[in-house]
């Protein structure tokens, strides 16, 4: 993972350096996003279970927890609106994983 440009690092390295740096990259808001639409698809399945077993108790549980799963996908969208993607090298180069190609060419020599 050191010495690589953005175009190197695979989207794994990317969310575990997003995930341990500042700021939010592309891969990370990738992955974000997925974990969420396949929320959206279990509360779906969840919700349809609910509605079919006539238990209006477990009903109104699944539709609390859709309301917290779409709060918080909008409210971290929001946030990233405000705030931007980062670009993966700045990510790298904040916590020190990133070397600079001079430092590589020097440790050809």
């Amino acid at each position: 993972m050191e010495g690589r440009s953005s175009k190197e690092v695979s989207s794994a390295e990317a969310v575990l350096v997003g995930a341990l740096s500042s700021g939010v990259n592309g891969p990370t808001w990738f992955v974000l996003k997925i974990t969420f639409l396949l929320l959206a698809i279990c509360f779906t399945a969840m919700l349809s279970l609910a509605f079919s077993s006539k238990n209006f108790a477990i009903v109104g549980h699944v539709l609390l927890l859709v309301t917290i799963g779409t709060v918080l996908f909008v409210l971290l969208n929001r946030f990233l609106a405000e705030v931007g993607l980062v670009p993966v090298e700045q990510q790298m180069q904040e916590i020190g994983i990133h070397k600079t190609e001079a430092t590589d060419g020097d440790k050809k020599n």
